[in-house]
C-alpha cells in the first residue's frame, strides 16, 4: 500500500533575537491509508512542531510533503488535530461543543449533525449533550473533544497527548475506547505520546525521534498477537516486552 502523507527531509527552526534554535531536522517518514502511527521521543525534541507543520499551521523551512490520495488525487487530506487540553468552553452545552467546529465553518447541515448525534451516542455522551463541561469526567472531556474534532470528517486525525491530562486508570480505558472507535472509521491517525506503553498498544508503527533537533532515529512496525482488540490484551501479547526494550534502547542511545 502507498503512502498518502510522506515526508522529506522536513526541517524547521525558531528564530528570536537572542538566536536560532533548530526543532528539526531532515525528517523523513510516510503514512498509509488507515495507518496508526505513535510519534516519541525526548521532550522538547520537536514533536508538536511536527504536528503543527502536518496540520498546515507552520511552514517547513527545509523539506516538503508529498500526498497522494488513494484516489490518485494530490489533494491535502482534511486534518483533524487535538490538542492535549480540551479547549471546550464552559458557556456552552456539550451539544453546542462539540458542534463549534461545524458552526463556525457554516456546515450545520443535517446529515452534519446526524453524524453528531451517532458519534455522541457512540462515545456515550448522548445523555450528557445538554450538560455543561464542568459536569463532565476528564475522560468525558476528551470524548467531546474528539467528536468535535470528529465532527468535520477529517480523514487524518493528529492527537497531540490527548490523554496527558487523565489519571492512569481513565487513561487506559478512554485511550482504548477511542482508539478502537476511530479504528472503524478507517480514518489515519498520527499520535504523539511519552507512554511507551501506550504507543506499542496502539500504533501500527512507532517513529521514534531524537533530542533535539529532532531527527529519525527508527521506525519501528508494530506486530502483536492479540486474542482480542482490547488494551489490556495488547500490554499482554508475547511480543510485547520485546517491542518495549527495542523502543526503550533506541530512545536512550545517543
Amino acid at each position: 500500500m502507498k503512502n498518502i502523507i510522506e515526508l522529506q527531509n522536513i526541517s524547521y527552526s525558531y528564530h528570536t533575537l537572542s538566536g536560532e534554535t533548530i526543532a528539526l531536522k531532515d525528517i523523513s517518514f510516510g503514512v498509509k491509508e488507515g495507518e496508526f502511527v505513535a510519534i516519541v521521543g525526548p521532550s522538547g525534541c520537536g514533536k508538536s512542531t511536527l504536528l503543527s507543520i502536518l496540520a498546515r499551521q507552520l511552514t517547513p523551512e527545509g523539506g516538503s510533503i508529498r500526498i497522494e490520495n488513494p484516489d490518485g488525487s494530490l489533494k491535502y487530506p482534511r486534518i483533524g488535530y487535538m490538542l492535549q487540553r480540551d479547549h471546550l468552553l464552559e458557556w456552552r452545552s456539550v451539544y453546542r461543543n462539540v458542534t463549534l467546529g461545524l458552526e463556525i465553518n457554516h456546515m450545520m447541515t443535517p446529515e452534519r449533525l446526524a453524524h453528531v448525534d451517532q458519534l455522541l451516542e457512540e462515545y456515550d455522551l448522548n445523555k450528557f449533550r445538554d450538560k455543561r463541561p464542568c459536569e463532565l469526567s476528564g475522560g468525558m472531556k476528551q470524548r467531546a473533544a474528539l467528536i468535535r474534532t470528529l465532527a468535520l470528517d477529517p480523514s487524518v486525525l493528529l492527537l497531540d497527548e490527548p490523554f496527558s491530562a487523565l489519571d492512569y486508570q481513565t487513561r487506559l480505558t478512554v485511550s482504548a475506547d477511542i482508539c478502537r472507535l476511530i479504528r472503524k472509521t478507517g480514518k489515519t491517525m498520527i499520535i504523539i505520546t511519552h507512554d511507551l506503553a501506550e504507543a506499542i498498544s496502539l500504533a501500527d508503527k512507532i517513529i521514534i525521534l531524537s533530542k533535539r533537533p529532532a531527527r529519525v532515529k527508527a521506525e519501528m512496525p508494530i506486530h502483536l498477537t492479540l486474542p482480542d482488540d482490547s488494551l489490556l490484551a495488547a500490554r499482554n501479547a508475547p511480543e510485547f516486552p520485546y517491542y518495549f526494550n527495542q523502543l526503550w534502547e533506541v530512545l536512550t542511545s545517543e
